[in-house]
């Protein structure tokens, strides 16, 4: 697999010098997130956006959250919660949970309901705090 991370370095810059205001977010929603060209087993955006659905975990502040990527491929695991957003069924990957910062978004993709979110904040604790 050839990485592209020259052309996510000049993304990057991009993202970073962008003076836009936040939008607003909240926990819940999944938006379309710039992730990256990574190293080793580290979650990959996709396109080139670099981007792949993140689900907003907790808003830190007006301008970063913790955000955990998602995936359309079936995964099991206990690092991994299956959602279903509308009728697209997807994953959570709790192992590739950070923080970001809203210049990394692009667009918002949908909301999970209560139930879910509280699902994937409860499969979150008992992989972080045992």
């Amino acid at each position: 697999m050839v990485k592209k991370f020259l052309e996510w370095i000049k993304l990057k810059e991009k993202l970073h010098s962008n003076k836009h205001k936040p939008p607003l977010f909240k926990e819940g929603e999944i938006w379309w997130c710039s992730l990256g060209e990574n190293v080793g087993s580290e979650i990959n955006g996709k396109s080139n956006l670099f981007s792949r659905p993140v689900l907003i975990f907790r808003k830190l502040s007006k301008s970063t959250f913790m955000g955990i990527p998602t995936s359309s491929q079936d995964r099991k695991g206990s690092w991994y919660v299956q959602i279903t957003l509308g009728s697209v069924k997807s994953v959570v990957i709790l192992s590739q949970a950070r923080l970001l910062d809203y210049k990394r978004l692009s667009s918002k993709i949908g909301e999970l309901d209560a139930v879910e979110m509280h699902n994937v904040k409860d499969k979150f604790k008992n992989l972080y705090c045992p």
